[in-house]
């Protein structure tokens, strides 16, 4: 018996799966606990146009990442720190800071997909890598600056 699986089942599948098992375990276990439902023509239908709808929506996903890793490859980002006189910062720079130049700039991009090699504890220019997305990376150059 063909069944759709609502939930996960150990040993079985993911959610959303399209499964064949034994129609007594179906219709005894995996039916009557609500962890599967019976795979009707208009529900594999309906799980074909989820499917197609989602993986159009990740396509787009990926086309508008690609596009702006395009845009702010290469660019500068400004980021103003407190820092001491002689060029040392308070703390250092985290990726948090540099989500905020990135945002201040008008890219929306989240301060866990900036990567910094080593903590950034004085002033100057220093390359940044951001990881937007699998297989997409942007180089940019982040300028460390006095705060007044």
């Amino acid at each position: 018996m063909k069944i759709i699986l609502l939930q996960d089942v150990k040993g079985q599948g993911k959610k959303g799966e399209v499964i064949d098992v034994n129609e007594g375990y179906a219709r005894n276990f995996l039916i009557k606990k609500g962890l599967a439902e019976a795979a009707t023509a208009a529900k594999l239908n309906d799980i074909s146009m989820k499917k197609s709808a989602a993986d159009f929506h990740k396509a787009e996903e990926v086309k508008a990442t690609r596009e702006m890793a395009k845009q702010i490859n290469g660019k500068n980002f400004p980021v103003k720190i407190k820092a001491g006189q002689n060029g040392k910062v308070f703390g250092s720079v985290t990726g948090g800071h540099v989500a905020d130049a990135l945002q201040a700039a008008g890219y929306a991009v989240d301060k866990r997909k900036v990567v910094l090699a080593t903590p950034i504890k004085t002033l100057g220019s220093y390359d940044v890598e951001l990881k937007l997305m699998e297989g997409i990376t942007a180089k940019i150059t982040v300028t460390v600056e006095a705060a007044e």
